[in-house]
């Protein structure tokens, strides 16, 4: 339905990006959201997964014959060329596997709500319609990783380095919903961002 919007939601690590894109869930928004799509892609039996073993060796595979993505993770972001490697294993087929799902969710929602932590860095997605960012500050980023990942500080601060800036973000955002005052604040601009987002829709 050419009516129907695409919202590409993005937002450092640990920014806030799933409870959001939860909320807009809960709004009655179509989601489709790239990481669960990259889960899917390396699960036991598919392709990548093959790929990443033939490239990484069998440290980055579990006892149970799935990825072990703490061992992967300390990889690549210790090793930038490792990094490389892995985004041109798994980029393509979620770019590809994302379009099918947003084509498919445009038949019945008000809108679609594509989420990409990466959305800033791929410069892959430039077919959406308005680009959300989630900002919060490298601090608070800092802390929800180091709880969330169980990582120490060190490799907290270089994940969230690895990534495009908050400046870069916000310098390529159509909208912002800030998540630095609490949860109810959040979830309010939220509700005005879907109040936008079905106005858009409705021309």
């Amino acid at each position: 339905m050419p009516g129907v919007p695409v919202i590409g939601l993005t937002g450092g690590i640990a920014s806030g990006k799933s409870t959001v894109s939860d909320a807009f869930a809960a709004l009655g928004a179509a989601i489709v959201d790239t990481d669960l799509i990259s889960r899917e892609l390396v699960l036991p039996g598919q392709p990548a997964l093959a790929e990443i073993r033939e490239t990484f060796g069998t440290a980055v595979i579990n006892a149970e014959g799935g990825l072990d993505r703490r061992q992967l993770r300390t990889r690549v972001f210790a090793d930038s060329q490792a990094k490389v490697r892995l985004e041109a294993i798994l980029h393509p087929r979620i770019r590809d596997a994302a379009l099918a799902a947003v084509a498919q969710a445009r038949s019945s929602a008000p809108y679609v709500v594509l989420v990409v932590p990466l959305l800033v860095e791929s410069g892959a997605y430039a077919w959406v319609d308005r680009v959300l960012v989630v900002d919060t500050t490298p601090e608070i980023q800092q802390r929800l990783l180091v709880a969330r990942d169980q990582v120490d500080l060190a490799l907290a601060q270089s994940m969230i380095q690895a990534q495009a800036s908050r400046e870069q973000r916000l310098a390529m955002a159509d909208d912002v919903v800030r998540n630095s005052a609490g949860i109810e604040e959040l979830l309010a601009q939220v509700r005005a961002a879907d109040r936008r987002y079905r106005a858009l829709a409705a021309g």
